[in-house]
């Protein structure tokens, strides 16, 4: 995800120019490529077995809810500003959930929970 927003920061800071968008282009890719495998085997290392399919899902539909709501926000963004604000704007939020998804203890929670104390 700071891969990817990074490429964001690029494309904004080329203004245009063609060597800089091919990198953010470039960067991009990269970017995706390493998220996309890496976040769905964290979140699948922090389910039990049985309950895998449940969590990837609810991970599935909340990150392409981010899809929708990012379009929404971009588009939204650059009629309000700009389209280097609103790139900017998906940059930021986009390194935010890079940060806490970093941030994230991902350890798997046990099926069985200790016996309260008496």
């Amino acid at each position: 995800m700071l891969v990817q927003a990074a490429a964001l920061g690029v494309l904004v800071a080329g203004n245009g120019s063609f060597a800089p968008s091919i990198a953010a282009a470039a960067l991009l890719g990269i970017g995706t490529a390493m998220v996309y495998p890496t976040l769905i085997a964290a979140v699948s290392d922090a389910s039990q077995p049985r309950d895998r399919a449940r969590v990837v899902g609810v991970y599935r539909f909340w990150r392409d809810s981010g899809f929708v709501l990012g379009a929404l926000i971009a588009g939204i963004g650059a009629d309000a500003t700009s389209p280097e604000t609103a790139i900017l704007i998906v940059a930021v939020l986009t390194a935010a959930s890079g940060l806490l998804v970093a941030t994230t203890n991902w350890q798997p929670r046990s099926t069985l929970q200790p016996a309260p104390a008496p």
